[in-house]
């Protein structure tokens, strides 16, 4: 699988990262396969998780452990207080069977209110720095969920990396996702993309076939290939793989197979995109 830098960091990552829902609710045997798999077959270098995923990172912890020296390790928090991010960061390295990670991250930020309290006396950025300080973690970053919060979180802070949901649908139909992508890529960050493969929201008492996905991901290879196509054509180092093993490995497939984006393969999403309820609206 191709590798790109990420960033000023240095590093250079696999374009796809494994998602650490991928393990969650897995038995043991089943979460070291899925991350043998990973590692030998197809390549992966870059894995995410956080404490929000349920089961996830006490499965994933076991799992990684014999090949933790060799990959870049993610982890988030969702606290915006600097006491809470230092709980959850402890905990996490704990379950995660690791003295440090390589990156972590504000989960989810949304609002300018939680970018206000993150940055304010007592908030999470104490935590981070002092982790950082202390070699608890090399870089630091952030996920964002609005436009708003990821543009004001940059504005505040030189972060290291940013996690956006940098995704073919919000993006062609809703106008959501470029000048995140512009003002990272001014920063030199290290860009990382979620939601690669999410097609759109479910709708209201639609069965709902795929459990560990908030929104419908792409339904066919054709789908989840130009889904993939579109996302790696942007200036992104990796795209993170959903939370089923099935879609993980169409992914893979399709970046493995990646090529630029052409102008045909970019209106027939646009075309796909049009009708669809985004799960990003913007309007």
């Amino acid at each position: 699988m191709d590798r790109r830098s990420l960033g000023k960091t240095g590093e250079v990552l696999s374009i796809v990262g494994f998602g650490g829902i991928l393990v969650m609710n897995e038995s043991a045997e089943n979460s070291a396969a899925f991350v043998a798999e990973a590692v030998n077959q197809w390549g992966i270098n870059y894995f995410d998780v956080a404490p929000s995923y349920g089961n996830a990172e006490e499965m994933l912890g076991p799992a990684l452990e014999p090949y933790r020296k060799d990959v870049f390790l993610a982890c988030k928090t969702g606290k915006r207080d600097a006491a809470g991010a230092e709980e959850e960061l402890h905990a996490s390295l704990k379950r995660m069977r690791t003295d440090h990670f390589d990156v972590y991250q504000l989960h989810a930020v949304t609002t300018l209110a939680e970018v206000d309290q993150i940055f304010g006396t007592g908030g999470a950025m104490e935590t981070f720095l002092k982790a950082r300080e202390q070699g608890k973690v090399r870089f630091l970053g952030f996920s964002a969920h609005s436009e708003e919060a990821a543009l004001a979180l940059m504005d505040r802070f030189d972060f290291d990396t940013i996690l956006f949901p940098f995704n073919w649908s919000s993006w062609l139909k809703e106008g959501f996702g470029p000048a995140v992508m512009a003002r990272a890529v001014e920063k030199e960050m290290g860009i990382f993309a979620l939601k690669t493969m999410a097609k759109r929201a479910w709708a209201e008492g639609e069965e709902r076939d795929w459990s560990k996905t908030w929104y419908k991901p792409v339904e066919t290879y054709e789908e989840a290939r130009l889904a993939a196509r579109f996302t790696l054509s942007q200036p992104v180092t990796a795209g993170v793989s959903p939370g089923h093993i099935e879609l993980f490995r169409w992914l893979c497939q399709a970046a493995e197979e990646f090529r630029p984006i052409t102008d045909a393969e970019l209106a027939t999403l646009r075309m796909w995109a049009a009708d669809l309820k985004t799960i990003f609206p913007q309007r």
